[in-house]
């Protein structure tokens, strides 16, 4: 990298001048969150890669064929099941990259880290593309796994630090719009990839190595875009009309001195938060990755009308009951996008830590009644119990990086919130297991399966009486963790900030708003790509309420 680009990347470059609109910020970093959310909807081109080379019928391996084979094999097609260590590569990978360039990225910006992100989801999305042409998995692993992986840890981190510090009155806020974006990429990317993949197939190939490559060139051009908007405040800007709370108010949870990311590991309330997300998203991601077979398996053919259970239906009525299955996962995926705004908004008015009590003792209290309401025969208590309880797993990752703000400071929380999302790597691997096996163990007894998930959710409650116990025990941290005046400067100093007083006027210089004009055309860009992946989504919701 020239030094000209690296100058125009620059931290110091992004530093906003007096007249610049906060309100820019959100949707740039909504543009990058939309992008790398497609994670969450890769599900979507297994069954077309689990027939790339068949087409129509899979070209199933032989017996010798085992899982390092196959990702050099070219004359058989992949399992669904081998495509699904993508999916785990996914956020192993955001956990792991996130912790261990958090400090950078404190360092190097927003701008610099968006940059490098696109660079990696999208090239990482043409490494796959070239790996479905030539039918090579261990380039897709190479590609959207790993580079992709380590795309999807700086963009999600990218904009945390930057929101929070540009948005002290409602910081709860400021990050659950950058969070539930990248709940919301699934929602559009699903349903582009899907149109795309339509109209790429043809008799020699299914479409989806074209698919990648078109996603990759758009995911980029959002990606830069919103890398390029980002600004950061100067030293010493508040918004104008806010005066931050006395030290000694009445939320003693908010602390006003910083703790270095180097610390965080020998700091017990970082662990009793990691376990806090850890705990939620484990329960969150078992219910995410059993909904639509646990909706068939408990009402069968209620779903359609029909008084048969699962095992008694029929091809046609099993492909009835997954529309409706379809249309339920749709339904919670709003809930899932909308929970990160609302509670994340409502964190700043009832406080962090009571906002998680919330989440752990509604969520035990809808987990313990899904049996209940399943053994009933009750499908509206049953799918608004699950919907709440998924508003709350999306929720819980938009309010954590507000609540270590509150607890570490602003200066290093991008970096301290990287480090946090290894939490959310080990509860991807525990929470589907815990699952999986679970199910598997209850069917080996014997248990009906409308009533195979019944022992399943009260393990999930103990995990949430965990969570809560942990999130009941977190404390304001010791001020000796805090950075001295000394340290801080120079972590000023690393982090290329200027002084709002000696570089860009007075601190107490109010930004008035940028031209209208431009907010609203940023709000379009996002806005519009995203009321599209609603509306798509809303259509599979109506197979659920008809």
């Amino acid at each position: 990298m020239t030094s000209q680009t690296d100058g125009f990347l620059s931290k110091e470059r992004t530093i906003a001048a007096p007249g610049f609109n906060r309100w820019l910020v959100p949707p740039a970093a909504l543009a990058i969150h939309l992008c790398i959310g497609m994670a969450y909807g890769f599900s979507v081109f297994w069954l077309p890669l689990s027939k790339a080379l068949g087409i129509k019928e899979a070209i199933k391996c032989g017996p010798d064929v085992g899982f390092w084979a196959e990702l050099f094999t070219s004359t058989c097609d992949w399992k669904i099941a081998t495509l699904g260590w993508m999916y785990t590569l996914f956020f192993v990978l955001l956990g792991s990259s996130a912790a261990i360039w958090g400090g950078w990225l404190e360092h190097a910006g927003p701008r610099k880290a968006g940059v490098v992100s696109a660079l990696c989801w999208c090239g990482g999305m043409l490494v796959s593309a070239f790996g479905v042409y030539t039918h090579q998995f261990w380039l897709m692993i190479l590609g959207s796994g790993v580079i992709g992986g380590i795309g999807l840890g700086l963009g999600y981190i990218s904009p945390v630090s930057t929101l929070i510090k540009w948005f002290p009155d409602r910081r709860g806020m400021a990050t659950g719009m950058a969070i539930m974006g990248f709940g919301g990429g699934a929602m559009i990317g699903s349903p582009l990839a899907a149109e795309l993949m339509k109209t790429f197939a043809s008799s020699t190939g299914v479409g989806v190595w074209q698919t990648f490559v078109v996603m990759a060139l758009v995911y980029f051009v959002f990606m830069i875009g919103g890398a390029l908007g980002y600004r950061v405040p100067a030293t010493g800007w508040k918004p104008e009309g806010w005066t931050p709370p006395a030290v000694q108010g009445s939320n003693v949870m908010i602390t006003y001195g910083h703790v270095h990311v180097k610390k965080v590991w020998g700091i017990p309330q970082f662990w009793l938060v990691w376990m806090v997300l850890c705990m939620n998203v484990s329960a969150g991601i078992g219910v995410i990755g059993m909904a639509s077979p646990m909706l068939q398996e408990v009402f069968g053919g209620g779903l359609i009308g029909l008084d048969k259970k699962y095992l008694e239906l029929d091809k046609v009525q099993l492909a009835a009951i997954a529309g409706v299955a379809a249309g339920f996962t749709a339904l919670l995926s709003l809930f899932n996008i909308g929970g990160r705004f609302f509670w994340a908004s409502l964190s700043d008015k009832l406080g962090r830590k009571m906002t998680y009590v919330v989440f752990f003792v509604l969520g035990g209290l809808l987990y313990a009644s899904i049996p209940a309401s399943a053994a009933a025969g009750s499908k509206l208590l049953f799918v608004a119990a699950v919907c709440v309880i998924l508003s709350m797993y999306g929720g819980g990752f938009a309010t954590v990086p507000a609540y270590l703000a509150d607890l570490f400071g602003t200066q290093m929380v991008g970096a301290i919130h990287g480090r946090l999302l290894t939490a959310w790597a080990t509860a991807g691997i525990l929470g589907p297991v815990v699952v999986n096996y679970m199910r598997e163990y209850q069917l080996s007894l014997g248990l009906p399966r409308e009533q195979v998930y019944n022992q399943t959710m009260y393990i999930l409650v103990g995990m949430l009486v965990i969570g809560l116990i942990c999130n009941l025990m977190i404390r304001p941290v010791d001020p000796k963790h805090f950075m001295s005046k000394a340290e801080l400067a120079e972590e000023k100093r690393l982090a290329h900030e200027r002084n709002a007083a000696g570089d860009i006027g007075p601190s107490t210089q109010s930004y008035h708003a940028s031209p209208v004009i431009w907010v609203v055309l940023a709000w379009t860009a996002v806005g519009v790509p995203l009321a599209w992946g609603v509306y798509k989504t809303l259509i599979n919701v109506g197979k659920f309420f008809q």
